[in-house]
């Protein structure tokens, strides 16, 4: 089969596996819901004989080499996955999800190459990410993950994308339908900020236990409430946006016993962006999870192939 046949039946397959996930995924309406314990890990997540299973490279990111985050704290490095579906031609524009902090990566592998095999999810390339280190105010993740602009989307788009292209001869979709973004915590805010501040290029947002409170640093006159803000103030004052947003919170969650006044209540803080969107009329999906903590594992075991799902909801290869 020549490279041109062999695109062509790689285009199919993205058609093919839309149209299979836009029919399966019918039944995963919007709005909220309720989950409680006990937590089992999904039927997605178990290896399975005569899959085909998809390739994943690794690589080290050096912060010398980087002009947006040079470090903060002093030099840092960064660990790359890529995962590239079976089948995928070379060169051939793809859908992709970024995943901060490289989440649940060994599961995520497993689920994608069952769920893409199942024609359930269109195939994608994953790209999981880990940040500069650190965590809260003054660290390096803290400055990448919980600060609201657009500057984290502008790095993986002009030094992280370029770089897999070039090394891994993948191509990434330019259309913002089949680009979607992923995180638990600060790194879920992060993913909601990489759509909120480039809608041309993300309109599909994973969220676990997002980090939706005042955590930026350093602090920002735009957003003085950092993350915060989303939901007091810039969704309902935007117009509504083109994005497609799955949210997830523990009830025993980070500050969940903390007052308003914190700004530091993660339960409060997710029930909030859930009205917020709904109040927008967004394509939101948000699930409350009993008895869970933190970005809890068992829980994103259980629902990250819904998830998976419900996110891919509708799109359409082009």
């Amino acid at each position: 089969m020549n490279t041109l046949s062999r695109c062509a039946c790689f285009a199919a397959l993205l058609c093919l596996a839309s149209a299979a996930s836009r029919a399966s995924a019918d039944d995963l309406p919007d709005g909220d819901s309720k989950i409680a314990p006990p937590y089992m890990d999904a039927p997605e997540l178990t290896v399975k004989d005569g899959v085909p299973k998809g390739v994943i490279h690794d690589f080290t990111m050096d912060s010398a080499d980087s002009k947006i985050y040079p470090g903060l704290n002093g030099p840092y490095k960064r660990k790359v996955w890529v995962y590239i579906p079976a089948g995928y031609v070379a060169d051939t524009p793809a859908p992709f999800m970024v995943i901060q902090d490289a989440m649940q990566r060994d599961a995520m592998t497993k689920i994608l190459d069952n769920m893409i095999n199942d024609k359930r999810l269109p195939p994608m390339i994953a790209v999981f990410i880990t940040s500069g280190g650190g965590d809260g105010k003054g660290s390096e993740r803290g400055l990448e993950y919980d600060a609201v602009s657009g500057t984290y989307s502008d790095f993986i788009e002009t030094e992280v994308l370029p770089r897999i292209e070039k090394d891994y001869h993948v191509k990434f979709t330019t259309d913002p339908e089949g680009r979607a973004t992923m995180g638990g915590s600060s790194g879920a805010a992060c993913a909601f900020t990489m759509a909120w501040f480039h809608p041309e290029r993300y309109h599909r947002v994973l969220s676990y236990s997002g980090t939706f409170v005042a955590q930026e640093s350093p602090e920002n006159p735009k957003s003085p409430h950092g993350a915060w803000e989303y939901h007091e103030h810039f969704i309902p004052m935007s117009d509504a946006k083109p994005i497609r947003v799955w949210l997830e919170v523990g009830e025993n969650d980070i500050g969940s016993k903390r007052d308003e006044a914190s700004l530091h209540n993660w339960v409060m803080a997710n029930d909030r962006m859930a009205a917020a969107l709904k109040d927008k009329k967004y394509h939101y999906q948000y699930v409350f999870a009993a008895g869970a903590g933190h970005v809890d594992g068992k829980v994103v075991r259980q629902t990250l192939p819904e998830a998976l799902l419900w996110l891919w909801q509708g799109y359409q290869a082009k």
